[in-house]
């Protein structure tokens, strides 16, 4: 006979699955609460920087080249043929070095025809003078005559005057022989006048002749120099540095007004730097400098010069060199050079980031210690130098912060230090 026996209970496997519910739901929880893993970033790529209070020297650093302190350009002044090249760059000149020597035949010509202009002038000249001279004779005779005349007519009126007062002469003849006297007074008064004319005359002729005469000898004093010009000669002692750009070749053809030459004083160079123009604003002369010669030689200056405008992006600044430059030192020597604007006293700074610009606030990451990461800060920046940067706020003295680019990190505030 069965016996009916009752179904087995389900209690512990009830149990159990409320169990697992409960810890598939506290493991969910948990996770959901944890953050997301920080993206790992290699330490050997990053530039961590100390932040540091102290004194922090402000400065500019810009590029540039050596140049002579003083110059002088020799230029062509009348066109001609380059004939001779008697020294070549490089060699010291004295003021009466010969430098180079041009020939241009129509400059000769026009001597020639300057030359027989002057003659012609002077010519004309002695001709007027003699031709003016026998006219003044001419009219001295004609006076002479007029005078003789005229004391005839007044001696012959006397006579008329004394036979009327006999009473053997008419009226008549009394009045003829006094208008007669009359007439030669008033046509030698008139002879004399134009004799007095003709001296005023001569005069001013003769002088507008001079004054040609004068005219053409300078312009053959000018045509000669000319001449002279095509043997060109250095201006003043130097190190003459270039003969021509492009340099100057045997039969070249050049125009006036074309560089021949160029004489510096040696050993007087100056720094010509290129400063970026939003760098530049706060350059002014009279701020110490340092130029780097690239052959582990610094030498201190002044700034002497800023350009008003910008090329190119750039500001022109010129550095007078204070120091002693090394033996062989040449003009045209590239160069780095370093302006100082300002010293701060007691202020945080930290080595100036790839990003960011002087009075900005800009995320930045600090390294946070014995954790292997670092977070993203807000830091507010400062007054900048070429390697540094004032920090005003968002961090304090020691600080680990990582200066370069981080921009790949934009999505994240942590990342994590392998």
């Amino acid at each position: 006979m069965d016996i009916k026996r009752e179904p087995p209970k389900k209690t512990k496997k009830i149990v159990g699955l409320s169990v697992g519910l409960v810890a598939i739901v506290a493991v969910t929880v948990a996770i959901s609460r944890l953050r997301p893993a920080a993206p790992p970033v290699e330490r050997g790529t990053l530039w961590i920087d100390t932040v540091k209070r102290g004194s922090m020297t402000r400065d500019v650093n810009a590029p540039g080249t050596l140049e002579p302190e003083y110059v002088r350009n020799v230029t062509a002044l009348t066109n001609g043929r380059v004939e001779e090249l008697p020294v070549q760059p490089g060699v010291p000149v004295t003021a009466h070095t010969l430098l180079v020597v041009l020939d241009n035949p129509d400059v000769r010509l026009a001597l020639l025809q300057d030359q027989q202009a002057l003659s012609s002038a002077y010519s004309g000249l002695a001709t007027l003078k003699t031709s003016l001279h026998q006219q003044f004779l001419a009219q001295q005779g004609v006076i002479a005559n007029m005078q003789t005349q005229l004391n005839a007519a007044i001696r012959a009126a006397a006579v008329q005057d004394s036979l009327a007062a006999k009473k053997l002469a008419s009226a008549n003849d009394v009045a003829a022989a006094r208008d007669a006297a009359d007439e030669l007074k008033l046509r030698s008064d008139i002879e004399k006048k134009k004799l007095e004319e003709m001296e005023a005359s001569e005069k001013q002729q003769i002088d507008l002749q001079q004054q040609q005469v004068e005219g053409l000898k300078a312009i053959l004093n000018d045509q000669k120099n000319r001449v002279e010009s095509m043997r060109v000669i250095a201006p003043e002692a130097g190190l003459l540095q270039t003969l021509g750009n492009p340099p100057l070749e045997l039969g070249q053809y050049v125009n006036a007004g074309t560089t021949l030459a160029r004489v510096v004083q040696p050993g007087r160079l100056k720094a010509v730097l290129r400063v970026p123009e939003t760098q530049a604003v706060e350059i002014v002369p009279g701020l110490p400098a340092t130029i780097d010669l690239h052959n582990n030689t610094v030498v201190k200056g002044r700034v002497t010069r800023t350009d008003p405008s910008s090329v190119a992006g750039t500001v022109t600044v010129e550095v007078r060199i204070e120091d002693s430059l090394p033996a062989g030192t040449r003009s045209d020597l590239a160069v780095d050079g370093t302006i100082q604007l300002e010293r701060l006293s007691d202020v945080l700074f930290v080595a100036r980031p790839g990003f960011g610009q002087p009075g900005n606030s800009v995320g930045i990451f600090r390294v946070l210690p014995n954790s292997g990461e670092a977070e993203r800060i807000t830091v507010q920046l400062g007054r900048a130098s070429v390697n540094t940067i004032e920090i005003k706020n968002g961090a304090k003295v020691g600080d680990s912060l990582i200066v370069n680019d981080m921009s790949q990190f934009d999505a994240t505030n942590r990342v994590r230090i392998k």
